[in-house]
């Protein structure tokens, strides 16, 4: 899944001058945790400012939230998420960041993601992506011999089947964290030795 999948396009904005009062008000009236800080100009980043804000800068110091400006505790630019991003890179953004929610970008803001979107609404208990990509790799390694067998193993076409395998199997391992011991190419090989000659091809 997508991040566009998943995320909520309804956004509620507010501008960076308005005051901290006001961002509270917009958070109580519409059951939100954050706010997405509209540009000033297409040329500017979008900013975000969050209940953690508001309470970690403000209410910790007794600061009279009518006086505190948004764009006083607001993060800006903030982190931005692509809607063709795939859920679980979201997820490892948002892990390695330590962010629960961002908005996304396609040129101009089209939504919000939140780790309760990745939580509620994405698929990865029915579809893990590690289990998903083991059945596309073991498709793409037995299309990839059935090619070389058919065209040679010699064969650009045998070594571009490959390609496509190999790339499957190193995301595979991005996944689970773990250091490939042996690629398909490479059994396949140790049978066809003459294999390897293919990546000598010419694109």
């Amino acid at each position: 899944m997508k991040a566009s999948e998943i995320m909520t396009k309804e956004v509620v904005t507010i501008k960076g001058k308005q005051t901290v009062a006001e961002a509270v008000k917009l958070m109580k009236d519409n059951g939100l945790r954050a706010l997405i800080v509209d540009r000033r100009s297409n040329a500017d980043p979008y900013g975000i400012v969050t209940e953690t804000d508001i309470v970690y800068k403000v209410a910790a110091y007794g600061l009279d939230p009518k006086k505190v400006k948004v764009y006083e505790v607001m993060t800006k630019p903030c982190i931005t998420v692509n809607p063709e991003l795939g859920v679980e890179y979201v997820a490892r953004l948002f892990a390695n960041t330590r962010i629960r929610r961002a908005p996304v970008i396609a040129g101009d803001l089209v939504g919000i993601i939140s780790v309760t979107d990745i939580l509620t609404k994405s698929d990865f208990v029915e579809k893990p992506k590690v289990l998903t990509l083991e059945e596309e790799i073991i498709k793409a390694r037995d299309k990839a011999r059935a090619i070389c067998a058919d065209k040679n193993s010699t064969s650009a076409d045998c070594a571009a089947a490959w390609d496509i395998v190999e790339e499957l199997q190193a995301e595979a391992a991005h996944q689970k964290a773990e250091k490939l011991s042996k690629t398909y190419f490479e059994e396949y090989c140790e049978e066809n030795p003459s294999a390897f000659e293919a990546r000598m091809y010419d694109s």
